[in-house]
């Protein structure tokens, strides 16, 4: 019996470390972005990372959906990537990116309630404050005490939060019968199918001319930050409860300001390394199993001392 138990807590250890993967991956996307991608098209790298994705899993996999997994596939890629995308835009380019990310921390608690509602699991005190606790982080490790607020930016910051909560948690509830791979081409082809005419209506053509290094960033957000990325993130939330993966998300801006750092020489503040530490502490212990309570002992019937001989 013990050994079953520590095989299922190292099986269950693995697969959140391979699933932290994921967000660690989506942290990278800013370096990428600015180091490797032509300026000012953050649609078009969403178009990029999502359409050709989506169709080499679909061209490895050669499965489609079936039935009900058509419009399924359709409002999961809408929540997921589609709608997410376009809304982060938005955030992004109304507000600090400071102001957009500690917004977005919200999720896990944003998660945490839809999953109560749709999925039954249990909302515990911990938490709700695992959850505020990783908002507190992720304020002091990205938000700038000059940063402005924008009522329109900070609308479509919670709105992107808000449809990624939705789409994490009903992908859980709308398990597919289909592989993996599958169920996340379908997802990026509807996304990037939906992105596709608003990236071309905001931002215009694509450039006629993409150097080595453009064609490079896009290589990665397409093979790594995608198909590879989603695939892991799509499994983790088969297998995981939603809420211990969304937290998992707070790694990405730990990860961006880590790789600011190291690679574009930014500094690091004692503010934001106590950031890094409240993140980390909230995202293991929103990883923490609650207890189960032991159920009652029977109790004994007392006889009386008359038929006691």
């Amino acid at each position: 019996m013990l050994r079953y138990i520590v095989l299922v807590l190292r099986n269950r250890l693995s697969l959140i470390l391979v699933t932290a993967l994921t967000p660690a991956i989506w942290g990278t996307t800013y370096l990428v972005t600015t180091e490797l991608l032509p300026p000012g098209r953050p649609l078009l790298a969403a178009v990029v990372r999502a359409l050709p994705a989506g169709l080499l899993l679909l061209l490895i996999t050669r499965h489609l959906p079936r039935g009900v997994w058509w419009w399924r596939s359709l409002v999961l890629g809408a929540l997921n990537i589609g709608a997410f995308n376009a809304l982060l835009f938005i955030g992004a380019y109304r507000l600090p990116g400071g102001v957009a990310a500690t917004i977005g921390a919200v999720q896990p608690l944003l998660v945490a309630g839809l999953s109560s509602g749709l999925l039954g699991e249990r909302l515990t005190p911990r938490t709700i404050i695992a959850a505020v606790a990783g908002v507190i982080g992720v304020s002091l490790l990205v938000l700038r005490a000059d940063a402005r607020l924008d009522a329109a930016g900070i609308a479509a910051a919670l709105g992107g939060a808000a449809v990624m909560a939705t789409g994490v948690v009903l992908s859980k509830r709308w398990t597919s019968p289909a592989p993996l791979l599958a169920t996340t081409g379908w997802q990026l082809v509807a996304g990037g199918v939906l992105l596709a005419p608003v990236a071309l209506l905001v931002e215009g053509p694509p450039p006629a001319v993409l150097t080595s290094s453009n064609l490079l960033g896009y290589a990665y957000l397409t093979i790594i930050g995608s198909a590879i990325a989603y695939a892991l993130w799509f499994r983790g939330i088969r297998e995981l409860s939603p809420t211990h993966v969304t937290f998992l998300g707070l790694l990405s801006p730990l990860v961006a300001t880590t790789l600011g750092w190291l690679a574009l020489g930014q500094s690091l503040t004692l503010a934001q390394g106590a950031g890094a530490v409240v993140v980390l502490a909230a995202l293991v212990t929103a990883q923490l199993k609650p207890r189960t309570p032991r159920p009652p002992r029977p109790v004994r019937p007392v006889r009386s001392p008359a038929l006691v001989r």
